[in-house]
């Protein structure tokens, strides 16, 4: 129920429907294309990451190739050598002359000058036996007496081990004296068939620049690199070794060597490096490539930007539809809208909608079109009722002259003229023809102002001769305002009240005043009397409904206000103003209107 109540509240706060519209489909677009960026460069993100991670492991498993197809080179040479029998008579024949052991070393010594030409990248090469024969390079390097041969790992492991190849991590040779190179060195068992408490080794100083070439002419980037472990994770190659040695530098050894995958991502932040790793099965080396995640989305903000474009371009070109599709939508509803406040002013005219559609608002404006055409057929109705009743009225009106006024007249005239008052009966008779003929004989519902003035100095004359003692009348409008019109027998009904409840109960002779003028687009008569005037609680309720009929009129205050609002409007018709035993004022407001044609009588 809440959540009802919260969205009321949401689609209360738009005023049109084509807003809101606009705005949620402009919210859906927003959070759709928004979602769609995300998705996209996250995507492009990830795409970069494993085509890298593919490449990258491509290239550093390409590397260990080269290095185990170098390997089994320099395997195969040692199998040469090993399986020379110059060399093992050389090394393990204690019967040999000098000079037989002089022609071994010469060919000794020639196999090893051929292998030293035509391989550039070794270092040294060597054979020893454990009976202190030996052969280095050309015949003239010496062995490091202060060395013991058991204690270099690679020598004990190639002894040991009579099948397999000794294979060291980089180092300091320190096996020949005053030879220190930085090698990689490959051992290998001699087999004595000669003697079996003699061993011999042969051993290949590879050159180490042989090793960092392969690791460095691959492209990882400006700053990527390859470097290599051996099986116990000691570094073989490194590009910044000394670095590392000397502690200014760190490397992710252990990391590589507890990875279980064949790569990992550190989280650095700018500084975030991809790792690929690649272990050979022949020499147990491991092959890492190292890749800045920088450089691999070094067109990431390109790609965003792009991305960021294209979305706008998107969001704009998105806009743009939904407002065409909801000004369509919503244009029907708005002409609707309009006819609507057509109708609601009353112009039934401007009112009809062109149906173009077949759609529920087509429906709706058809209906609309059948709705307000019955409502002005209604209207037109009852405006017909309302004139038809509005001239019944005024026929009644007309036959409404108070009998006993008329019988007191009457009585009057045969008064008078038992008297002999010739010239009374004649004058009272006269304005008595006058009255009569002009509240039943114009059929029309307005006259002149002139000629309403007319009827009421006819009404007057026989008042003043009835009331000689106490009534007294004044006549003063302008003549500028005769042309206009006034409703029918407006002025009588409000001077008879103001004789019968003003004047007549006064003692002495009272004054009648009719005033009239303009001001402004307005016409105002006013009924003005010195009688007895009325208290506040009666003229707070003379326009009520209940007390409009009364003995001195038929007609009354509350018939002339309605017509006089019904013809003219609620801002027109009667106001009073009076004063206990000061007198009453009676205020007719009209605006000017110029009577319509020549079909009004005038006296």
């Amino acid at each position: 129920m809440k959540k009802q109540r919260r969205r009321n509240v949401i689609l209360r706060n738009f005023k049109s429907i084509r807003i809101t519209i606009l705005f949620f489909v402009s919210v859906l677009i927003v959070c759709s294309l928004f979602i769609f960026l995300l998705i996209s460069l996250n995507y492009t993100e990830n795409t970069v990451l494993e085509n890298s991670i593919e490449d990258t492991t491509q290239l550093i498993e390409q590397v260990n190739a080269t290095i185990d197809i170098y390997i089994d080179t320099m395997e195969n040479i040692s199998a040469v050598v090993t399986g020379n029998e110059d060399v093992k008579e050389y090394l393990f024949d204690q019967n040999l002359s000098v000079s037989q052991k002089v022609r071994y070393r010469l060919a000794v010594l020639d196999q090893f000058n051929t292998i030293l030409e035509a391989r550039q990248d070794i270092c040294n090469i060597a054979v020893i036996a454990s009976n202190g024969n030996y052969i280095i390079n050309d015949g003239t390097d010496k062995l490091n007496e202060n060395i013991s041969l058991f204690d270099i790992n690679w020598y004990r492991y190639a002894y040991l081990n009579p099948m397999d190849t000794a294979l060291s991590s980089s180092h300091v040779q320190n096996v020949i004296k005053n030879n220190y190179k930085w090698v990689i060195t490959l051992g290998k068992c001699i087999n004595n068939s000669y003697n079996s408490d003699a061993y011999g080794v042969f051993f290949i100083d590879l050159n180490y620049k042989i090793i960092s070439d392969m690791c460095e002419n691959n492209s990882l980037g400006e700053k990527g690199y390859v470097f290599i472990l051996d099986p116990d994770g000691n570094i073989i190659y490194h590009p910044q070794q000394q670095l590392l040695y000397s502690g200014l530098k760190t490397e992710l050894v252990q990391e590589v060597m507890d990875s279980k995958s064949n790569y990992f991502v550190t989280n650095e932040g700018d500084e975030s490096k991809l790792y690929t790793i690649s272990t050979s099965g022949k020499t147990g080396w491991t092959i890492v490539g190292v890749v800045y995640e920088s450089e691999l989305m070094k067109n990431k903000t390109k790609t965003q930007l792009i991305y960021i474009v294209v979305t706008m371009i998107l969001l704009v070109a998105a806009m743009l539809i939904s407002a065409f599709v909801s000004a369509r939508i919503t244009r029907p509803i708005k002409i609707l809208k309009n006819s609507m406040k057509e109708v609601e002013k009353g112009h039934f005219d401007n009112a009809n909608i062109d149906v173009i559609s077949e759609d529920e608002i087509g429906s709706l404006s058809k209906s609309f079109n059948i709705m307000t055409a019955e409502i002005q057929k209604l209207m037109d109705e009852n405006i017909y009722e309302q004139r038809q009743k509005r001239k019944s009225e005024l026929r009644a009106l007309q036959a409404q002259i108070n009998p006993h006024f008329l019988y007191n007249t009457l009585d009057s005239i045969i008064w008078m003229a038992e008297g002999k008052k010739t010239r009374e009966v004649v004058l009272m008779t006269s304005s008595l023809a006058k009255l009569l003929r002009q509240s039943i004989s114009n059929e029309n519902e307005v006259l002149t102002i002139e000629q309403e003035i007319s009827y009421i100095k006819s009404y007057l004359t026989i008042q003043k001769m009835r009331y000689k003692d106490k009534l007294e009348y004044e006549i003063d409008v302008d003549k500028d305002i005769y042309e206009y019109e006034i409703v029918k027998l407006i002025l009588q009904p409000i001077i008879e009240n103001a004789i019968y409840h003003g004047i007549k109960l006064k003692e002495t002779m009272c004054l009648l005043r009719i005033r009239g003028y303009s001001v402004g687009s307005n016409i105002i008569i006013k009924i003005i009397d010195n009688g007895v005037g009325m208290p506040k609680e009666v003229l707070a309720h003379i326009f009520d409904e209940d007390k409009h009929k009364h003995k001195s009129s038929g007609v009354g205050v509350y018939n002339v206000q309605t017509r006089l609002q019904l013809y003219y409007g609620k801002n027109y018709g009667i106001s009073y103003e009076s004063v206990t035993a000061e007198g009453t004022t009676a205020i007719i407001t009209i605006p000017k209107k110029r009577v319509q044609g020549e079909n009004n009588e005038k006296e």
